[in-house]
């Protein structure tokens, strides 16, 4: 059986060997671009190409766009046939910040039609508490050919949000912290806020104190109280630059709640357009 949502470090380091497994290391910083990149040298898990947020997994910001928007996705297709995957690999995505970045590759692959992609659970920190092999070797890459089948409904654009929050067509959840979704504090984009009628749910929740994903049945119970038991398909993730958003959207998989949307450009595109309403509290 394929692994789609996540996949724990014992199993992972099981298939290592294996040339149809790839594993990307995703790790990334706001605050200083190149430090995933630095790290990725200093040691990966063996045979982890690296996947960059900035230069593979999104496109150059302009200014009717927020911080992270979608990659070209015909670039990334190619990228991809670069890296050695195939439409018949089981590619699994990790990062150092409990799948906040990983996600964002977890579910770009899943709307480009790629299926049998997992999230290493609890990152690289907890591969290296299993004590599993690290390397700075680079992997040794035999290019294959990718093949994407892109699905535009897996996520909307702004006037896709404005529309549905006035017709009461979806649910708007922001995966951004407490602070930064009450206007309390905002060291990232220039305006502090949420979106009108949004819901707060920051993606920690859906950790346990290890760093690992809370069980599926106690995502959906909180799921299910939070959005009070909406069509998970009427549910839209949004955060900072649709980043962490995908972590929320993972966790609904992992519930069982599934095909719930991503908006894309979130907080820092909504904000974008000044006539926009900007809620506080």
């Amino acid at each position: 059986m394929p692994y789609t949502t996540l996949i724990a470090a014992s199993e992972l380091a099981t298939h290592l060997d294996k040339p149809n497994w790839i594993v990307f290391d995703c790790r990334f910083s706001l605050t200083d671009s190149s430090s995933g990149a630095k790290a990725y040298r200093h040691g990966h898990i063996p045979g982890a190409r690296y996947a960059d947020l900035n230069r593979h997994l999104s496109s150059p910001v302009k200014s009717y766009t927020g911080r992270h928007p979608l990659p070209n996705f015909s670039v990334l297709t190619k990228q991809l046939g670069l890296w050695g995957v195939k439409n018949t690999s089981q590619i699994v995505v990790y990062d150092d910040a409990s799948g906040a970045f990983a996600g964002r590759m977890w579910w770009l692959l899943r709307s480009m039609g790629h299926q049998q992609v997992a999230v290493l659970d609890g990152g690289i920190q907890h591969w290296q508490k299993q004590n599993l092999p690290l390397t700075t070797a680079l992997p040794n890459i035999i290019p294959g050919q990718f093949r994407s089948y892109l699905d535009p409904g897996q996520w909307l654009i702004t006037a896709d949000v404005e529309n549905g929050l006035a017709t009461r067509c979806i649910t708007l959840i922001d995966a951004r912290t407490p602070q930064r979704f009450q206007g309390l504090q905002e060291p990232i984009d220039p305006i502090a806020g949420h979106v009108p009628k949004a819901l707060n749910r920051p993606f920690q929740c859906n950790l346990g104190k290890d760093g690992l994903f809370l069980p599926a049945t106690q995502l959906n119970n909180q799921f299910q109280m939070l959005t009070a038991n909406r069509n998970p398909k009427q549910i839209v993730h949004m955060c900072g630059s649709g980043v962490t958003a995908c972590h929320n959207l993972l966790a609904m998989e992992i519930a069982g709640l599934t095909g719930s949307k991503l908006y894309a450009g979130s907080w820092s595109e909504w904000i974008v357009d000044k006539n926009r309403a900007v809620a506080k509290g």
